[in-house]
């Protein structure tokens, strides 16, 4: 995986091989963040990354000068990983907290102007993430919240639905 853009743009970061998570791929990523590029100025935001796995959508914010970038897996070498990355590129913008995102949402006291979520796409409590989000009150007057799920799900009618992109097998849901 690499870094598309920001000061840490083009750096490769090579998971290694014990790590379990499935990592956006590099061409939604990219998708993604020419998306966002057009709606949010990302310099001083509050970045919640949901589910972070390899950090890959972590660093990618913290490259683009966030102000904070709070992320949030369970798994210990997952965990380790995105230390050692965090070490390496001498980002000290990223928080990791490891824990499960669900206890995470239902003790949350902070707003974001961003959150991210890309959960495994088997999840049985994937459905529930945007209602958990909003219930929550997690998004700031404004934010964006974005949604990574397989071509499975629907979310259209959800009442803070406000789009939906699709790159090869990844889709992003966009909540406002």
């Amino acid at each position: 995986m690499r870094i598309i853009s920001g000061k840490y743009k083009g750096r490769r970061i090579s998971a290694p091989n014990n790590i379990t998570a499935r990592p956006t791929t590099d061409f939604a990523k990219e998708g993604l963040f020419n998306l966002l590029n057009n709606r949010i100025d990302f310099e001083g935001i509050d970045v919640l990354d949901l589910f972070s796995g390899t950090g890959s959508i972590s660093f990618e914010f913290a490259s683009r000068d966030c102000n904070s970038v709070i992320s949030i897996e369970q798994n210990e070498r997952h965990c380790a990983f995105i230390r050692k990355v965090c070490s390496e590129l001498k980002i000290d913008t990223l928080q990791l907290i490891k824990t499960d995102v669900f206890k995470y949402i239902n003790s949350c006291h902070i707003q974001f102007d961003m959150i991210f979520a890309d959960p495994p796409y088997e999840l049985s409590m994937l459905p529930n993430v945007p209602d958990l989000i909003f219930e929550n009150n997690l998004l700031k007057p404004g934010g964006l919240f974005v949604l990574e799920h397989s071509a499975k799900h629907q979310f259209n009618q959800h009442p803070h639905f406000s789009d939906h992109r699709n790159y090869g097998n990844v889709n992003f849901s966009f909540f406002e």
